[in-house]
């Protein structure tokens, strides 16, 4: 029987990356790292990077272990899929500041209009 809503492929992706999460083994961290690594060789887009970004901040990823994988898998995917990974990753993190800044700002405008209302 199926679940009726609004969004039925985001919902699908969601909950098999939570199946994916609770079967698997890994940390955190290493689970991020793994699955940037396989973004990379896929030639993934930007907004799947972007689905990565707030579990890396929460595994408290940095630069340098996002670098040391690229260099890691590079003599495996190949130079053009690293530097097509690096401009996505870019972009997706660009996007998230984007969507952080815009949320901060509606809520800013909320509360801004809840206190002229009192």
């Amino acid at each position: 029987m199926s679940t009726v809503s609004d969004t039925p492929v985001l919902d699908t992706i969601a909950a098999m990356t939570l199946d994916s999460v609770e079967r698997c083994g890994m940390d955190p961290k290493t689970l991020i790292l793994t699955r940037i690594a396989a973004l990379v060789a896929m030639d993934a887009p930007p907004i799947s990077y972007l689905a990565h970004v707030d579990p890396a901040i929460k595994a408290e990823l940095d630069v340098e272990q996002l670098q040391d994988v690229l260099v890691a898998i590079a003599p495996v995917v190949g130079t053009a899929r690293v530097m097509s990974a690096a401009g996505h990753i870019a972009k997706a993190f660009g996007l998230a500041i984007a969507l952080a800044e815009s949320e901060a700002e509606a809520l800013a405008k909320a509360e801004a209009e809840s206190r002229g209302k009192s």
